[in-house]
């Protein structure tokens, strides 16, 4: 698993952290969507320097069953492809409150 990023839980129920993919390297902030209307509406929305750049999803495993984060990033220094990504908790690493951005490819 690549990690393409750190944030922390923010007192919001956001993240901050950031974002480190080449060329890219940006501060980033993961904040709760409180204007969420319906399914279809993401539970986050993404933004750096004041600018949306993707949405966050709960979504529940289906292996586990326990709730993640599912991150999809677009911006055009990232290129034509969205990048997306899942919050992986980083447990003895940092702080008890980090998550990884885990790299999760799409073909």
């Amino acid at each position: 698993m690549t990690a393409i990023g750190f944030v922390t839980r923010t007192t919001n129920g956001g993240f901050r952290g950031q974002l480190k993919v080449l060329p890219v390297c940006a501060d980033i902030d993961i904040v709760p969507n409180r204007d969420k209307s319906g399914d279809t509406s993401p539970d986050f929305r993404i933004f750096t320097q004041g600018v949306e750049v993707g949405a966050g999803r709960i979504l529940r495993g289906a292996n586990q069953g326990s709730d993640y984060i599912s991150l999809s990033l677009a911006a055009p220094d990232i290129g034509a492809r969205k990048l997306c990504a899942n919050l992986g908790r980083s447990v003895g690493l940092y702080s008890d409150g980090g998550f990884f951005l885990i790299w999760n490819p799409v073909d």
